[in-house]
């Protein structure tokens, strides 16, 4: 799945104001952590997920595999910070981030 250079524009203004939903800390990644990171995408499509890693290389492959996992797209990666994204079939706009937040 690749995205216009227009459509990450706008998912990038929209993953602005969010907050991260997950946080990947010393354990890694755990059972739970996937399980939450699914529902996350499932439910809101657009997430962030905060990763407390010691490097960047660290970062960039636990990013990597995330989105390998998950089938998701890594929209922005600043500091320690992922915005990731994935289509789901059945939109919600109770708790999906791209209804809510169309400009």
């Amino acid at each position: 799945m690749t995205l216009s250079s227009a459509a990450r524009k706008q998912f990038r203004t929209i993953g602005h104001q969010l907050k991260p939903i997950v946080i990947i800390a010393q354990k890694g990644m755990t059972e739970n952590i996937k399980a939450e990171i699914d529902r996350a995408l499932n439910d809101h499509e657009l997430i962030k997920i905060k990763l407390v890693v010691s490097s960047k290389a660290e970062k960039k492959a636990l990013a990597e595999s995330i989105c390998a996992e998950f089938s998701a797209e890594c929209i922005q990666s600043i500091g320690q910070v992922l915005l990731l994204y994935k289509a789901t079939k059945n939109q919600d706009l109770r708790w999906s981030n791209l209804l809510r937040n169309r400009s």
